[in-house]
């Protein structure tokens, strides 16, 4: 029991001074006292499933680490995690979709926790062409193919900028995951050779430094995006919880215009 308790008062201080919070700041959040939770954290006491929970969500642990937290205090995992074929997840996979579908004839993709592609739209084809074959082969990894020499790199226009702000991005879902893959991902991107080497940082402001476009050299011309990202506001399922859809809308009227005619081009 004490090893248990210890367990998981290692985790709850790992994930609490990992959010940058005071044993006084956690213990307000979650309405305990601060003794009790430095009780917790030193294995003197042992906390129930329920405060377990609670901690996890004043610390935004996402779903596969809670469950990792509530085995190491002697409790059964919650969160269950099923395949995106699995019949219990068959109106959430529909719901995908028809987001991706109806985003048509912009590009629209569905990305897991480490950045790989799970699914795609029709308009997401074209704009991997180009690409080394071997980072075309699943699982393809969206980050690794965008930033890769061998990948989308050359083609990308703002390449430092866009580069930049992934890395960024990147480098937060470490931070709140944790996730030791994500990690791994962040350091071979962040080696890759950057054409004329990497400039100063610099605030982009073309649009107002509010939005960075992705400008992209494609058969159907130069392409420029906005991206937005989207996930399951209240998720049950590890697996629903960790995915991302990622939306891209025309930065202006000719992007607009070759997709549009790209898309008819298309067979149904």
């Amino acid at each position: 029991m004490i090893a248990t308790a210890t367990a998981v008062g290692d985790h709850l201080r790992q994930w609490r001074q990992r959010r940058r919070l005071s044993q006084l700041d956690l213990a307000l959040d979650a309405e305990i006292s601060t003794r009790h939770l430095s009780f917790l954290e030193t294995g003197r006491a042992q906390p129930s499933r329920d405060m377990v929970l609670r901690l996890a969500d004043q610390l935004e642990i996402p779903l596969r680490e809670r469950n990792t937290i509530l085995v190491a205090a002697g409790f059964a995992p919650v969160f269950p995690q099923r395949s995106l074929d699995d019949p219990a997840l068959i109106a959430a996979r529909k719901a995908v979709d028809i987001i991706l579908t109806g985003h048509e004839p912009h590009p629209a993709l569905v990305v897991d926790r480490g950045w790989n592609l799970i699914s795609a739209n029709r308009m997401v084809a074209p704009l991997m062409e180009g690409a080394d074959p071997e980072l075309l082969k699943p699982p393809l990894n969206v980050l690794r193919l965008t930033l890769h020499p061998k990948g989308l790199a050359p083609r990308v226009q703002n390449l430092h900028e866009w580069r930049a702000h992934r890395l960024d991005r990147l480098r937060r879902e470490v931070e709140m995951t944790a996730d030791p893959r994500l990690s791994e991902l962040l350091t071979e991107l962040k080696a890759y050779p950057i054409p004329g080497g990497q400039p100063p940082r610099r605030p982009f402001d073309e649009y107002g430094g509010v939005a960075i476009p992705f400008r992209l050299d494609t058969p159907l011309g130069t392409l420029s995006f906005f991206s937005t990202t989207t996930v399951f506001g209240t998720p049950v399922d590890v697996t629903l919880s960790e995915l991302t859809l990622e939306t891209f809308f025309p930065a202006d009227t000719q992007t607009a215009e070759a997709l549009r005619a790209a898309a008819a081009a298309l067979p149904a």
